[in-house]
């Protein structure tokens, strides 16, 4: 039985190469920020109290370090290699504070596929509107296992 949308899954080990790339564009508003915040209960005053930030280092707000994480996981959960991969491993740098309201570059790009361990290997680099780095990232992600043919083929054993 299927119930709701049709499955879409992202590319397997096998459809993946090296050199695959995405690049996407995300502005980071109060919409986003606020939704992040109250999810996780984070007051931290750095990231909300424009009187407090103020007088640190950056001079105004900055935006949650695991929240730009999330954009991240959030494209290769969507995009590549898409629904059904699994984040297994994520080393990342932020190079630069991110602040409300900037819009941020996103660059992937598959630098290995490891077959024997089902695993790609994807760098990110993001840049802000004036393209100053603002975080690198390294990403080992395993693909989705099982392909949308393999899915169907075990709902028609199970509706027999």
């Amino acid at each position: 039985m299927n119930i709701g949308k049709p499955r879409k899954l992202g590319k397997t080990i096998e459809d993946i190469e090296e050199g695959d790339s995405l690049s996407l564009t995300e502005s980071i508003e109060d919409k986003e920020l606020l939704l992040y915040l109250g999810l996780t209960n984070d007051a931290n005053p750095l990231y909300i109290q424009h009187d407090y930030a103020q007088k640190t280092e950056y001079g105004k707000p900055i935006v949650p370090s695991i929240m730009l994480m999330g954009i991240i996981t959030s494209a290769i959960s969507k995009h590549l290699p898409g629904p059904g991969s699994h984040v297994v491993n994520f080393s990342v740098n932020f190079v630069e504070p991110v602040f409300h309201y900037e819009t941020l570059t996103f660059k992937f790009e598959v630098i290995k596929v490891d077959k024997m361990k089902d695993v790609v290997t994807i760098s990110i680099e993001v840049v802000n509107e004036e393209e100053d780095r603002v975080l690198d990232a390294v990403v080992m992600v395993q693909p989705p296992q099982v392909t949308i043919t393999d899915l169907e083929e075990k709902e028609g054993e199970i509706n027999e």
